[in-house]
């Protein structure tokens, strides 16, 4: 098996402020080539036409090297592109609506599961996400934050894109309403409960509220009508992958409109903003200030009543 060294590859032959100033753009440097960047193209949502997938592999084979790789954030990544080439190869992006980026300290692109066409997806996952892209993505792009800010849409508690994992995490959920008077005590609802929060005590539904993930397969599985549900979204705050990993803590609110989940997010940004440091993660940033203090926050309007003594403060 062929190992990683360092002194195999040749040395970069782009000066070193100009490999900073293109790495802020979305190209990073392909360390096995003197001058060849990797660009990260930002799909929005994880989701693309085939005109804009095709005009992805013309511009591969146009101006990189013909490769396209995904990165593990549901963006697509063309390689092999030359420094002489970017910024033709942007121009030929922007004819098709795309566009590189996700990079620096900033809000990152947003990842979504396919809960939309999903059959466990409970939430419009795609719509929801390309909402957070255009207001806090492209609308928060040039605001410095004190470290990277990423977001996740998962449709259920299934978590297949770990919401839980990012600085913002947003899950579809359907917390489970009872109408006693038309349950029969059957038992079908608990049989379907995959965490067994549900169980049948004195001839009805009891649903153990702590151990519900809201998934509302129960509700699906009621074939008489006893259980309706509330639909809503929960929302992780402070969850972390990498080196130091930390997992995102639910706030007991369960919101129920987009509305108030958009609102969520740009406040938690504003937080981080507002009371992060340089180079610290948001994660780190709650854990100093204590999720009690952050939670009264993200369910208060102060925030958003300082967003321009906020986003105008230096960090």
């Amino acid at each position: 098996m062929t190992q990683y060294n360092p002194d195999q590859y040749p040395k970069c032959s782009v000066p070193a402020a100009d490999v900073a100033r293109v790495k802020g753009l979305g190209f990073l440097r392909d360390k096995r080539t003197a001058n060849c960047f990797q660009c990260r193209v930002v799909t929005g949502n994880g989701k693309l036409t085939a005109d804009k997938l095709q005009a992805i592999a013309d511009a591969a084979k146009s101006f990189g090297s013909g490769e396209v790789a995904l990165t593990s954030r549901m963006n697509i990544e063309v390689q092999g592109i030359p420094f002489e080439n970017i910024e033709a190869f942007t121009a030929f992006l922007s004819k098709y609506d795309l566009e590189p980026g996700g990079t620096g300290p900033r809000v990152r692109p947003v990842v979504s599961c396919k809960g939309t066409s999903c059959v466990f997806g409970l939430i419009d996952t795609y719509g929801l996400s390309e909402k957070i892209h255009h207001l806090y993505y492209k609308g928060y792009h040039g605001v410095k934050l004190p470290h990277k800010f990423k977001i996740a849409v998962g449709g259920c508690p299934n978590n297949c894109v770990k919401p839980d994992i990012n600085d913002v995490g947003i899950i579809g959920q359907w917390v489970p309403v009872l109408n006693a008077e038309k349950c029969v005590g059957c038992g079908a609802c608990a049989k379907a409960c995959p965490v067994d929060a549900c169980h049948i005590e004195d001839g009805k539904y009891v649903c153990a509220t702590t151990d519900c993930n809201g998934c509302g397969r129960c509700v699906r599985a009621c074939h008489v009508g006893a259980l309706a549900y509330e639909h809503g979204y929960r929302v992780t705050l402070g969850g972390r992958w990498g080196k130091r990993v930390a997992r995102g803590v639910a706030l007991s609110h369960l919101f129920t409109s987009e509305e108030e989940v958009l609102a969520a997010v740009e406040k938690a940004i504003l937080l981080f903003r507002d009371l992060g440091t340089a180079g610290e993660r948001f994660a780190d940033t709650l854990a100093r200030i204590g999720m009690d203090k952050a939670e009264q926050l993200l369910l208060s309007d102060e925030l958003l009543n300082r967003k321009e003594e906020i986003l105008a403060k230096a960090l």
